[in-house]
């Protein structure tokens, strides 16, 4: 057997709690499965009194992150504190800078800082590794850079924030309006400290961001990701929705086009029987289509102490087998700088407004839109009262520009009450 592969573990929340306990568990089958033994020789965390469902008295405790990520006797820092910046950062670059491999679970730093981060590790022949950054226990980004290494990506797209799908499949199951399924999410803490993180689809958008890159050989970049949560998501939507046979859900699609490489995270429309569109409460779904194995796809927990640290845990098995790959699945300095595309690939869109309750509000509406070439194939009006009527338009294939220009051009009309909600129905 071969030297034990010794670990440094700096964050002991929910993640580094379930990393311990599979190291303490499952030492046997570790050792078997990669001839050697996996240790861990220290910790660090910003409380060394908290009551933790794990023995860590075991362990050598550092107060300071990058002091753990410099000792000798640690070979991977598994970095688990979060955040873009900071102590998550500094820790990883003291890890590279000593020569040592990185194992974390960091999306925003990775969305951020990837590219600098890839390059730094690649240089100096070590392993930055991400499994646990992206939809928790799902093996997605192992399925990108190995299992379909062969194959040219032409789109990803998935549901990346367990949250939303819970907050969107409850609204439907329970008929209750959005506000009231985020409190009661917030209170089963499933919402990030900053809600918007979540609601916002910022968390999403990292995870897509990073898929992107892999997929499509592009230096990461988040910034140019098109980005809208669920906020306005009403229970009618919901509705329309299910009584035309759709879904709502938060989806991330990237696609290379002609134009460049095309990021969305936002609402959309899918079918009510498509994989998407029957995936349930706070489970991850991806969605990979290649030129030759057709599409794939990947179902799971999306985090939890299980799942993620189940996905720790596969990254630091293949430092201790010895696999050795760059960071994005090719050196990170041959990825190609990103040309941004916004999207714009023909496909219905879903539009719900409010128009004030006044002759000829309609035909004004249906002006606006086809002068911005934006065909109606359905309407309806409903609730209908003195001052108000609710309106639901669903059009035939269009542009996203043709439907800004047309969002634009209703809110001159004077009979909209407020700005529409626009979801694109989307081919699955």
């Amino acid at each position: 057997m071969s030297a034990p592969l010794r670990l440094g573990i700096a964050g002991l929340g929910t993640v580094g709690i379930g990393v311990v306990k599979i190291v303490q568990q499952h030492a046997a089958l570790l050792e078997a499965r990669c001839g050697r033994a996996i240790e861990i020789s220290a910790i660090c965390a910003r409380d060394r009194s908290k009551n933790r469902s794990a023995d860590i008295s075991i362990y050598d405790w550092e107060d300071d992150p990058v002091a753990l990520a410099r000792r000798g006797d640690v070979d991977v820092l598994v970095e688990l504190m979060g955040g873009p910046d900071g102590p998550a950062k500094a820790a990883t670059e003291a890890a590279l800078e000593a020569g040592k491999d990185v194992v974390t679970a960091n999306k925003a730093m990775l969305a951020e800082h990837g590219q600098e981060l890839a390059e730094a590790a690649e240089a100096g022949g070590r392993v930055l590794r991400f499994e646990a950054a992206v939809a928790g226990g799902i093996p997605v980004v192992k399925t990108l850079t190995e299992g379909l290494a062969g194959n040219a990506l032409t789109r990803v797209m998935g549901v990346m924030n367990g949250t939303c799908n819970y907050i969107l499949t409850r609204m439907e199951s329970a008929g209750l309006p959005y506000e009231t399924v985020f409190e009661e999410a917030d209170q089963l803490g499933f919402l990030e400290a900053d809600p918007q993180l979540d609601v916002g689809g910022i968390d999403a958008a990292h995870k897509l961001a990073l898929l992107a890159s892999i997929a499509f050989g592009t230096r990461v970049d988040f910034a140019a990701v098109e980005l809208e949560g669920i906020d306005r998501i009403s229970i009618d939507d919901i509705r329309h929705a299910a009584d035309m046979g759709y879904r709502i859900k938060l989806l991330g699609v990237a696609q290379m086009t002609p134009h460049g490489l095309e990021q969305r995270m936002t609402p959309c429309l899918v079918p009510a029987t498509s994989p998407l569109g029957q995936l349930e409460g706070a489970t991850n779904m991806a969605v990979l289509e290649g030129d030759s194995v057709g599409r794939i796809v990947l179902r799971g927990a999306g985090a939890g102490e299980g799942p993620t640290a189940s996905a720790v845990m596969a990254d630091v098995i293949d430092i201790a087998r010895g696999l050795r790959l760059p960071t994005f699945g090719q050196p990170a300095a041959l990825l190609a700088d990103t040309r941004a595309a916004r999207a714009n690939s023909p496909t219905p869109w879903y539009l719900r407004m409010t128009l004030h309750d006044e002759p000829g509000a309609l035909a004004k509406v249906a002006t606006a839109l086809g002068e911005s070439e934006v065909s109606i194939n359905r309407m309806r009006q409903y609730g209908h009262d003195d001052t108000f009527a609710p309106v639901l338009i669903v059009t035939h294939k269009t542009t996203r520009s043709a439907i800004d220009r047309a969002i634009t051009a209703l809110g001159h009309t004077g009979v909209v009450a407020g700005p529409p909600v626009a979801l694109a129905i989307e081919p699955v």
